[in-house]
């Protein structure tokens, strides 16, 4: 389900309270030079909200939150398409590029062709795709297997004289590190300690127990991030996770790793798939091949357009910067229809 509101020193904050107060606190830091605002503020989007989100829903957060800066005209960019435009500032010659932008929830696609025109680079979309599952799904692929089980998955508690599994749906707040503290907010987190005191391995329950009550989410997705990053260099890597008693090691083979996120490959192959039929061109008439964010890092990932583009085409850079610094160059586009849409006045209504 989408994110409804927080809770914070008992006052309720929807996202777009959170949104707002962070750009607000980005205008402070930028000090003079963000005094007075432009009316137009061009917004990324991905191409697929994560999750299935409610695209409609999503878009009139951002509208909420931006309105409240003082903007009156808000614009939306795919966010591919400003990686494209990012990375079309290096080009001296006519080319068609495909951007595949890898961000936490999402992979979107882009191809755009760029020809040299008198005053820069004439630009013309040609296709984008993109599927909602990217960095978050790996992480929480190597929870699910390395650390859940630790955390009581799959094990059973003593109830009214039976023996029950315990529920599944625990568990699922780990695909997200910020849900934890949803989890530990909720009614379940009564339910969880009561579990623990009857489960057939407490140890493990109590383990449960300490993560979501000390707030160790955090930490935890550092130690996946870490091994995603050591398996992008080496064959094995050490999983390390240690957060006041609770302490897994494990070594992982990259190919053990792959096997688990080979849905999440299939589901973003597909996508790549359907940027290049939409344009109605074939793999080897794409010039350029640009991938940014940083599950672009991940070798199954890369292998995807490794085994489609000659090597030669592809780049990867841009990691913290491509999108916003896209964005900003679509802003200076004569036509702003072509690259940005405004929400529908139907959508305003709702």
């Amino acid at each position: 389900p989408a994110f409804t509101e927080t809770v914070i020193d008992n006052r309720r904050y929807g996202f777009e309270d959170l949104l707002s107060a962070f750009l607000f606190r980005v205008k402070a830091h930028a000090g003079a030079a963000l005094d007075e605002l432009p009316p137009r503020v061009i917004v990324g989007r991905p191409v697929t909200f994560a999750g299935g989100s409610d695209e409609q829903l999503a878009l009139q957060r951002y509208e909420t939150a931006f309105a409240r800066l003082g903007f009156t005209d808000i614009r939306y960019a795919y966010e591919p398409v400003g990686a494209a435009f990012f990375f079309a500032r290096q080009l001296t010659t006519a080319a068609t590029v495909l951007v595949a932008d890898f961000g936490g929830g999402t992979s979107d696609f882009s191809i755009v062709r760029f020809e040299p025109a008198p005053d820069g680079m004439r630009s013309t979309a040609l296709a984008r795709s993109g599927v909602g599952v990217a960095g978050d799904a790996f992480d929480y692929r190597i929870i699910d297997r390395l650390v859940s089980p630790e955390l009581g998955k799959g094990g059973d508690y003593r109830s009214l004289g039976k023996i029950l599994p315990i529920p599944q749906r625990y568990y699922a707040a780990f695909a997200r590190w910020d849900q934890l503290a949803l989890l530990k907010a909720s009614r379940d987190m009564k339910d969880i300690r009561s579990i623990a005191r009857n489960a057939l391995e407490p140890d493990k329950l109590e383990s449960l127990v300490e993560v979501l009550d000390d707030n160790h989410g955090y930490a935890l997705y550092q130690s996946v991030s870490r091994l995603k990053m050591d398996l992008s260099t080496h064959e094995t890597a050490q999983f390390s996770f240690s957060a006041g008693a609770v302490d897994i090691e494990q070594t992982v083979a990259r190919s053990e790793f792959e096997a688990w996120i080979a849905p999440e490959i299939a589901q973003i192959e597909a996508a790549i798939d359907r940027a290049v039929e939409q344009s109605g061109l074939a793999p080897e008439a794409i010039d350029r091949i640009f991938l940014t964010g940083g599950t672009s890092f991940v070798p199954a990932v890369r292998d995807l357009f490794h085994k489609r583009f000659d090597a030669s085409k592809i780049e990867t850079g841009g990691e913290f910067e491509s999108i916003a610094s896209g964005l900003a160059l679509i802003g200076r586009e004569a036509d702003l229809e072509l690259w940005s849409d405004r929400r529908s006045p139907e959508a305003e209504a709702l």
